[in-house]
């Protein structure tokens, strides 16, 4: 049977230190009025602690503090920040975000920047700037979003996300800056504000060499706009927060080209016909260079290798061959071509010189590139894989990658979806390959009910092929035993997605982090 630890409780109140998942239960319970996720960090969290397990803990997805004391300080901070308006409520503005860098004596003009919008791509794309530019010595601070499990993945400085001491530090620096900004604006500043001036402050004070920051959502009114960026990196537009950003990959790309400022270099990745045309306006009307995949740069030749793929690249200072990235998918191949691109771009290949970057050091960056919860293999026998697919864009990526690189015979699908997501077109995009989904729900208040999520997966996939698990631990337990039908040396395998929260809570519940 399965890995998973055994969901039957104990018969006392309060659950044992050896039952995990009674306990993951009861901390959410607890942890419903928070931001989900927060909630969904401090449970699963405290949950793998009881389990001893920190052998297996990866440097970029840290877990709790050890120090009774710091977990206590940083538990504080994260109710605080939860407090205010989470991350899907937004007054499209940037004037509070302004009021608080003016305050705190701007410090997001401290260095230069690099700047990443677009639907899907954007954190891994971050990750591999970041790697590409401190593999030439550069020390690098990253802001991305969201976390995958703990609120210390989003600011990170020369590759590692920032330790709790110094997250908590951060935070009590400023907090009488935001205080003060709170009591002079219409309404307070909101948690992605706060941690947006968190990270800007962070790397003034580290100092950093160049700051790699992947927006919120959309781009112009993002709080993340308050930087005037050398390089501004547009991975592909696709149909996300239709309701916020628009209707159309145009109406989206207008939003987006926000971050485009005057006299920039701007990447762009292949994007729809409409999409381009914005974005190619906007370079017009600020004077900005534009570097565009499939023209100035992109991907010569990839193939499949034991761990993920060889590439050869072409980027604006010529071809970069034999180029190992450890990640799965011809999507991810296509972000490393942006990437490299967008670091050519910032060292000026291209514009105040024609010589490529080394490729040596090119080579060693890519190779050491980790992308949690993206195509990440989790368990063996059967094989669980973990991606944050949450749109038909990316589930699309996603599902061309699988049959791509594992040789499944039977793939079970487990889906946890947000309620204001394309659900029918995640769910449309998998149906080719999953022989049986089990429809469940995170702990998030965004999540779809299970029931309903199964309505929809009954229309696409036929009653025959569907599995309700409201619990998480229940459905992942179902998956595999589902996928362990087809014998142990067959292909039997998992596949967890539909949300950020989802795979953050199934990685922790799988023993990861």
């Amino acid at each position: 049977m399965s890995d998973l630890p055994s969901n039957h409780g104990s018969e006392s109140d309060e659950p044992a230190p050896s039952d995990p998942l009674g306990l993951f239960d009861e901390i959410v319970a607890e942890e419903t009025d928070r931001d989900p996720d927060l909630a969904v960090i401090a449970a699963g969290s405290r949950t793998l602690r009881t389990q001893g397990d920190t052998d297996q803990q990866q440097p970029d997805v840290p877990a709790r503090p050890t120090d009774p004391e710091v977990d206590k300080a940083l538990r504080e901070v994260e109710a605080e920040l939860a407090s205010r308006w989470g991350e899907t409520k937004l007054e499209p503005s940037v004037s509070r975000i302004a009021a608080l860098v003016d305050v705190l004596g701007e410090p997001q003009r401290a260095y230069p920047s690099i700047h990443i919008t677009g639907t899907n791509g954007k954190t891994s794309t971050a990750r591999m700037i970041e790697a590409l530019l401190g593999a030439f010595d550069l020390r690098t601070g990253r802001y991305t979003s969201p976390h995958v499990q703990s609120i210390t993945e989003r600011i990170s400085l020369d590759g590692a996300p920032i330790s709790a001491e110094r997250f908590i530090e951060t935070y009590n620096d400023i907090r009488p800056y935001v205080e003060m900004v709170d009591g002079q604006q219409e309404y307070r500043l909101s948690f992605f504000e706060v941690l947006t001036g968190m990270a800007y402050a962070a790397f003034a004070d580290a100092p950093v060499d160049v700051a790699v920051v992947e927006v919120g959502m959309g781009g112009s009114w993002d709080a993340t706009n308050v930087i005037d960026a050398d390089v501004a990196v547009v991975t592909p537009i696709d149909l996300d927060h239709t309701d916020r950003l628009g209707e159309t990959p145009g109406e989206i790309a207008a939003e987006k080209s926000g971050i485009v400022k005057q006299d920039a270099t701007v990447i762009l990745a292949q994007q729809p016909v409409d999409a381009a045309q914005v974005l190619l306006k906007k370079a017009v009307e600020v004077n900005a260079t534009v570097a565009r995949e499939g023209l100035e740069f992109g991907v010569v030749a990839r193939q499949v290798a034991v761990g993920g793929q060889l590439l050869t690249l072409r980027g604006l200072g010529g071809e970069y061959e034999e180029v190992f990235l450890p990640l799965h998918g011809a999507y991810q191949a296509h972000n490393a071509a942006v990437a490299l691109a967008a670091v050519e771009a910032f060292f000026g290949v291209g514009s105040a010189h024609t010589q490529g970057l080394d490729i040596d050091n090119v080579r060693k960056a890519f190779a050491s590139v980790t992308t949690p919860g993206r195509l990440e293999v989790v368990r063996r026998s059967p094989t669980v894989v973990l991606d944050a697919a949450h749109n038909p864009a990316g589930a699309r990526a996603t599902a061309e990658a699988v049959s791509e690189v594992f040789d499944f015979s039977r793939l079970i699908g487990v889906v946890g979806a947000s309620g204001d997501k394309n659900v029918r077109g995640l769910l449309e995009a998998f149906e080719p390959i999953f022989a049986e989904v089990v429809v469940t729900q995170n702990s998030s208040h965004r999540a779809m009910d299970a029931d309903e999520l199964a309505g929809i997966a009954v229309e696409i996939f036929g009653e025959d092929r569907v599995q309700v698990e409201p619990r998480l631990d229940d459905a992942l337990e179902a998956a595999i035993t589902l996928a362990e039908e087809e014998g142990e040396y067959a292909g039997g395998g998992v596949l967890v997605t539909g949300s950020v929260i989802t795979v953050g809570e199934a990685r922790l519940l799988l023993g990861r982090g």
